[in-house]
């Protein structure tokens, strides 16, 4: 805004017209993204007063100078993907793309214009996420981008696909719909870990222009550190682990039904006791995972015609309670869970063998020999060029990647969230993008005792999910079901 033109809005107050005038110091972007940025500012001021707020008062909470000089200095960084993201961008395909999504249900409904300001203020906290996807001449890498990033309304289907490959692209989203918020990231971003720490500093941020979460301390006022942006499995892998394998996995059962030509078909929730859900699975001697590992395994086998060959569920593992990191990249690993079709029938069967499986496979030991594979696998394909690297990967992840598994069970668990935030979320849920072939995945976290499993489905066909609600429901866990087609709100 020029001078003039912030003149010849209609009873400016002084405060206001002083904190537009700082604004137009601390940015440094083209002329319409400039205005775009000062705008989220001036609506948000209009909110705060309409609530009753003083024009001193808004321009206080408001907090200009939390923007430091992250839309004014031009970006100078860029980061080399870790090595669990590198598979992600050569594997893509026209209608597909490893996304994930994290929501807060709040206890009010969304007010846009605070909720844009809260993310032009929470990026500066998270310069590392402000990156858009560049080519190497041997591997993709991010680079960083200086520009306005801006909140949507819902009007897509969860985990759409995102043009990445545009100039002014970005690897998240901030969408909004009712009383929730969510976002959702490209895997080669982050993790489910690092998505979690984006999405409570936003909640806070717009919880403070709220007036609902106090001024300080907040996540956004927290610098960043070096750490949060590291490749953890860099460090880790040098730290003498032998490799152990891991990648050369069997073509697994898939289930049945036609693919759908929308995706997700089909986003189901499971609204779980999480008390319950934990008494069940001690009742049988299992863990919660390990229960509903079980659970799946059978119901898959109810939803398969294939009578041979193994079903193979993937397991994400967070290598941070193995490998202490800060980092918000992604800095997981995975082991699978395989049963012969002919003994998966029945679940509480199944249940120690299980146990045991995940004993092993995603032990300490197991897992930092996998990061070491990794680590190893990516320093012998360093210096493939990226045009012959990008083909080979794409045929090895339609051939080998997701058909080695039948579905996926990744677990959040708990989420911490500070009190002044938790205070204002009824619940959270956590969503995983359907893939090209795996007809099911599954998807958890747990906050206030709610337990909310999510199902992302690629058919129509309900025999997966129909198996695993009575499964649920007759060990005795409550189940509240939500979702379906179109996305629930």
């Amino acid at each position: 805004f020029s001078y003039t033109e912030v003149k010849s809005m209609e009873n400016t107050a002084p405060e206001l017209e002083r904190l537009y005038f700082a604004l137009a110091a601390r940015i440094d972007l083209p002329r319409a993204q400039k205005r775009a940025l000062i705008s989220d500012f001036r609506r948000a001021a209009e909110v705060l007063v309409s609530r009753g707020l003083s024009p001193a008062e808004a321009a206080a909470r408001l907090g200009h100078e939390r923007l430091g000089d992250f839309y004014l200095s031009a970006p100078d960084y860029w980061y080399p993907l870790d090595d669990a993201a590198k598979i992600y961008p050569m594997s893509m395909t026209d209608g597909w793309m490893s996304v994930f999504r994290l929501s807060a249900y709040l206890d009010a409904p969304v007010e846009p214009s605070l909720l844009q300001l809260a993310l032009d203020l929470t990026m500066p906290r998270f310069p590392f996420f402000a990156m858009r996807i560049k080519r190497g001449v041997f591997w993709h890498y991010i680079d960083g981008v200086k520009r306005r990033f801006t909140v949507q309304p819902e009007t897509e289907l969860p985990c759409a696909p995102m043009n990445v490959a545009a100039g002014d692209s970005q690897s998240f989203r901030v969408l909004y719909y009712g009383r929730r918020v969510s976002v959702e990231f490209f895997h080669i971003l982050t993790d489910g870990t690092g998505g979690l720490a984006f999405l409570t500093a936003l909640l806070w941020e717009y919880l403070r222009l709220s007036g609902e979460a106090p001024e300080r301390p907040g996540p956004v006022e927290t610098e960043p550190c070096g750490e949060e942006c590291e490749n953890a499995f860099t460090r880790w892998a040098a730290q003498g682990q032998e490799p152990g394998g891991g990648f050369t996995e069997r073509p697994a059962v898939q289930l049945r039904g036609r693919l759908a030509r929308v995706r997700p078909a089909r986003i189901l929730h499971f609204e779980l006791d999480a008390q319950a859900l934990r008494l069940a699975a001690k009742a049988r001697g299992g863990t919660v995972t390990a229960l509903l590992l079980a659970f799946m395994t059978e119901a898959a086998h109810a939803a398969s015609d294939e009578s041979r060959g193994d079903i193979s569920i993937q397991v994400p593992v967070n290598m941070r309670k193995f490998c202490p990191s800060k980092t918000l990249r992604n800095f997981s690993m995975y082991c699978s869970v395989r049963t012969p079709w002919a003994e998966a029938g029945e679940a509480e069967r199944l249940l120690p063998d299980i146990t045991r499986q995940i004993s092993e496979r995603a032990s300490e030991t197991a897992m930092r020999g996998m990061l070491a594979s990794t680590a190893e696998m990516v320093r012998l394909l360093g210096r493939v060029p990226l045009a012959v690297k990008r083909p080979a990967a794409r045929i090895a992840y339609g051939f080998l990647g997701e058909r080695a598994f039948t579905s996926t069970l990744s677990n959040l668990g708990a989420a911490k969230l500070p009190p002044e935030v938790e205070a204002h979320v009824e619940k959270l849920d956590f969503v995983l993008g359907t893939g090209e072939r795996a007809r099911a995945a599954c998807a958890m976290v747990t906050l206030k005792g709610r337990a909310l499993l999510s199902v992302t489905k690629l058919t129509d066909d309900k025999t997966f999910e129909t198996r695993l609600l009575s499964l649920l429901e007759g060990a005795g866990v409550p189940v509240k079901l939500s979702g379906s087609m179109p996305y629930g709100a």
